[in-house]
């Protein structure tokens, strides 16, 4: 009997995939129901019932995992963040572990995977939270923090999250009691009106200063705005560091682990619900804070890029630094460089290192962090890596991607692949786009040396996962090996694609058309047989054009990824 969109049904988590989606057999189909563990059995609604893909959407646990546990944070559940909470850490790892290397089997024959890298700090590990204004039911009070699960409007006050630590939860108790005593209403996403926006906190895990920046719209009175912004900054000054106040411990006084070194407020009038700058004042302090990372120091502003988990990007940077191996005199891309971390990392040993990222502001910082830090064999460019390759003149002699979590342009990492670098470091924040990106990398002449995912998102179903690419020639015990085929053996290797598959495969790759004359004179020209009076001309006297360059090579790439040469 198929299944119908509507029906409730219940089953047994029997696997999990990366992204925390899970695998319920029912009626011999598998269907795939979000926010759930392997060994839970669940009762859920089916949302989508096509040929080969069914979706659920969870509506009750009736029986948790063997291995789950009680959680630990009130939030769990109606916040979507820590999905992964009730396992034990162990356990999480063990999960990650299982699906990064389901994924990167499944792209290579051999990932030479060394498991998860587990994170140096579980709880409070956090540097940087986005939180949201609004109510968690319609019309009800005003709330500050973040979404329920499954939910575009409704907002949790998260006030005892465990993945940031106390300064985060008394900043955001303080502003929230603030903004209702106010009497102004919070933004309203679907109407467009309203005042308080969002709240972001940045606190480095290093040197302990804080960044404070209130989001809200313009739609205030100047004159009570003023003074208002004027009294919510002087109630955070108020929030002396708890070595200010007393020897007590935090939890007995109002104060904070660390200090707060800038209070900004910045205004949004975008209707999309994201934080972003149409004007950014200072009302305490500096805009922007101070952060050590393996030895370097970083100033990092309101609205750059910065890993979230320092101690956990610690840890991520120390492994691509043993992953890229020896860098004396060696030029270096650093692309994707966000504010230039893992270029500044790498650039006390190296003999050049370029970075390009394409958020101004970004590029920017890392020059300014760069220049703080003594390095003058570090440069940042601003601007699209597809276009900005071509204007180099220094060729790279190791490469390192960390692109978003999409992974990287075809067209860009083709052109990434030609420089033909003996390695290449790629950091991938979404393994499931992974796969793509290195079936062109292998296409090129690389493969996979070492492999390793680092836990930087505790609690989470999110992982980083780290390649280093060599090309063949420098991959370590690498055999070389002559084969001689007979006619037999060309044509079976003729018949493992069509000439419909071939154009595909160059089409979607390469964006152009090439014709069956093309490849059967591809073909001939890389020795695999046609069929007898197959394409001949239809007279001796007959010519046909040569096949332009790019499409030979384009075709030739078809057969290696048909495994017909």
């Amino acid at each position: 009997m198929p299944l119908k969109r509507g029906q409730i049904a219940e089953g047994k988590v029997i696997q999990t995939v990366f992204g925390g989606r899970g695998i319920v057999s029912l009626e011999g189909e598998p269907v795939f129901v979000k926010n759930v563990l392997p060994g839970q059995t669940i009762r859920f609604r089916i949302k989508k019932a096509s040929a080969g893909k069914c979706e659920g959407t969870l509506l009750e646990v009736l029986e948790p995992s063997p291995e789950e546990t009680l959680p630990d944070c009130p939030h769990f559940g109606a916040c979507g963040g820590c999905s992964l909470r009730t396992l034990p850490y162990e356990g999480q790892l063990a999960l990650k572990r299982a699906q990064v290397c389901q994924i990167l089997n499944e792209a290579c024959e051999d990932p030479h995977f060394e498991g998860v890298v587990p994170g140096p700090v579980v709880e409070g590990y956090r540097n940087k939270m986005e939180f949201s204004f609004g109510d968690e039911r319609k019309d009800g009070p005003m709330t500050l923090g973040l979404h329920r699960r499954g939910s575009y409007y409704d907002i949790l006050t998260v006030d005892q999250c465990r993945i940031v630590d106390e300064d985060f939860r008394r900043i955001l108790q303080l502003t929230l009691q603030m903004a209702a005593e106010s009497g102004m209403p919070y933004y309203q996403i679907n109407r467009h009106t309203g005042y308080f926006r969002h709240l972001v906190v940045r606190k480095a895990y290093h040197t302990g200063e804080i960044l404070v920046n209130l989001v809200t719209s313009s739609q205030a009175d100047p004159a009570w705005e003023e003074a208002w912004l004027r009294s919510y900054a002087e109630a955070l000054q108020g929030l002396r560091s708890q070595d200010e106040k007393s020897d007590l411990p935090a939890s007995e006084t109002s104060g904070l682990k660390g200090e707060i070194v800038g209070i900004l407020h910045t205004v949004n009038d975008r209707q999309a619900d994201v934080v972003f700058s149409d004007r950014t004042d200072i009302l305490s302090g500096r805009a922007y804070f101070r952060e050590d990372l393996l030895g370097l120091q970083f100033k990092i502003s309101p609205f750059s890029f910065f890993q979230n988990n320092t101690a956990g990007a610690e840890r991520l940077y120390s492994i691509v630094r043993e992953y890229i191996g020896d860098t004396k005199d060696k030029t270096i891309y650093d692309l994707y460089s966000g504010t230039g971390t893992i270029a500044q990392v790498l650039a006390p040993v190296a003999g050049k290192v370029i970075g390009v990222e394409i958020v101004e502001e970004a590029v920017q910082a890392a020059r300014e962090n760069a220049a703080w830090n003594g390095l003058d064999n570090c440069s940042f460019i601003a601007g699209d890596v597809l276009k900005v390759l071509d204007e180099l003149e220094d060729a790279p002699d190791l490469i390192v991607l960390d692109p978003p979590r999409e992974g990287v342009h075809p067209k860009a990492l083709r052109r990434i692949a030609a420089y033909g670098a003996e390695r290449i470091v790629y950091i991938s924040c979404k393994p499931t786009s992974l796969p793509e990106d290195l079936g062109i990398l292998f296409r090129a002449g690389y493969t996979v040396a070492r492999s390793c995912a680092v836990d930087m998102f505790c609690g989470t179903a999110h992982v980083e996962t780290v390649c280093l690419l060599s090309k063949l020639s420098e991959a370590k015990n690498h055999i070389s090996v002559k084969v001689e085929m007979d006619e037999m053996d060309l044509t079976a290797a003729e018949s493992k694609a069509t000439y419909q598959e071939i154009q595909e495969w160059v089409q979607e790759k390469y964006g152009f058309h090439v014709s069956h004359l093309n490849i059967a004179k591809t073909k001939r020209k890389c020795g695999i047989i046609e069929r007898q009076n197959y394409n001949l001309p239809k007279s001796e006297d007959s010519r046909s054009p040569e096949t332009p360059k790019e499409k030979e090579d384009a075709i030739i790439e078809a057969f290696k990824a048909f495994k017909m040469i």
